[in-house]
This record gives C-alpha cells, structure tokens and sequence, in this order.
C-alpha cells in the first residue's frame, strides 16, 4: 500500500511532464509549420522533403514482417505528400485550403482530447485505442465544425454552415486515419511510431489525422475540380 501511494505522484508527475512536453512541442512546431503553408514555395516543399524520408521510415518500423502491408502502408504516406503540395500550389486558394486542412485536425485533436477527458463515457474502439470515446469523436467533430467556419468567416469564404458541416466531417475522416496508425502501432507491438517530437513520438502520431484528411481532400479536387476543394 505504502508503495502505491508512493508510485501515484510519480504517475501523475509523468503525466503532468508528459502534457507539458506536449504544449512546449505543439507551441514551437506549430507556427513553423503554419510559415511555412503561409509562404509556400520554397518552404512547405522544404517540410514535404524532410517528412517524406521521416514517415517512410516509420512506417516500414510499424509494418515489419508485413511486406504487402507495408507498401500501401508507404504509398499512403507519400500520398500525403504529394496531396499537401499538391493543394497548396493550387493557383486558387491553395493557401486558404491547407490553413483550414490544419486548423481543423488541430481542432479535432483538441476537442477530442478536452471533452473525452470531461466527459468520459463509452470507448470508440477499445480494441485498438483505449482512450479514445465516443464523447471525444463528438468533441473533436463539434470543434472542428466551428474551426471549419471560423476559417472560411476570416478569408471571406462565405457558406459558413456548409463549411461547419464539411468540417465535423473532416473530423471522423481525422479519427479514421488515426485510429489507422492506432492500429498499426498495436499490431507492431509499440506505444508510438517513433521518438522525434518530445511529448509526441514519432511523425506518424502528430500526422496520422492530417495524413488522412490530406488524402481525401485532394481525391475530392481531382475528382470535382474548382478553387475549393468541394466546388
């Protein structure tokens, strides 16, 4: 008993750094990636160049002794890539599209995360992600929508309820592709997909939503064309 009560400040300690590791991470990484789809050329090319290697690498980590898997495994991730430069050197509104892309995964994450924790309640896929409820899906596609609509308000988009829609929408696409990695780190037998990002593991577990989103939203333009990745 002695040493449960002892271990349980340290637990909790670990938690509290971990949280902290988190924000200082997200804090610095953050408005470095959001330059860099502001200025587009050459800098996002210089953050596809150095991600490409990055998620190849973790991907064939969680995909060992699975050589089919693993390729589509690596497809999708340098399809992810090609999608982010692909949206953002779009003559219209490239930058407008991958800025709302990462406001909403942002968005969806943080959601996700608040209103799981406060609210609790049934598990989403507890085979595959314990923590994740179906509160937190909720959260993150609420968040999401105002994220969405906020976006379009502030470039002058207009259709802020359509957009609010397509948003939650972006959201479950975002649970999906992490659910995917979630999934994938389980079957490797590992917490996370890498060490890179302090608080956060490797690549794949800061992207696994944006991965996903990245890859819809630019079949979506190939498929219906126009400025905005619906129209």
């Amino acid at each position: 008993m002695a040493a449960s009560a002892a271990d349980a400040p340290v637990g909790r300690l670990e938690r509290h750094r971990g949280l902290l590791l988190r924000i200082l991470s997200a804090v610095i990484l953050g408005p470095l990636l959001l330059a860099a789809i502001w200025l587009g050329f050459p800098w996002i090319d210089l953050v596809a160049a150095l991600a490409a290697p990055l998620m190849v690498s973790e991907c064939i980590g969680l995909t060992r002794g699975q050589p089919v898997i693993r390729m589509l495994a690596v497809l999708y991730a340098l399809a992810a890539v090609v999608a982010l430069l692909w949206l953002r050197h779009q003559p219209a509104l490239g930058r407008q599209t991958i800025v709302w892309i990462v406001l909403c995964i942002w968005a969806t994450d943080t959601g996700a995360y608040v209103v799981g924790r406060a609210a609790g309640g049934a598990k989403l896929a507890p085979r595959i992600s314990p923590s994740k409820t179906w509160s937190g899906l909720v959260g993150g596609m609420a968040w999401a929508a105002v994220a969405s609509a906020a976006v379009g308000y502030a470039f002058g988009l207009g259709e802020t309820v359509a957009l609010a829609v397509i948003g939650a929408g972006l959201a479950v696409v975002g649970q999906i592709g992490d659910l995917l990695e979630s999934a994938a780190k389980r079957g490797a037998g590992v917490k996370d997909s890498g060490t890179l990002i302090p608080g956060h593991g490797g690549l794949l577990d800061r992207v696994d939503g944006l991965v996903a989103v990245l890859v819809v939203v630019a079949l979506v333009r190939l498929t219906v064309g126009g400025g905005w990745p619906w129209t």
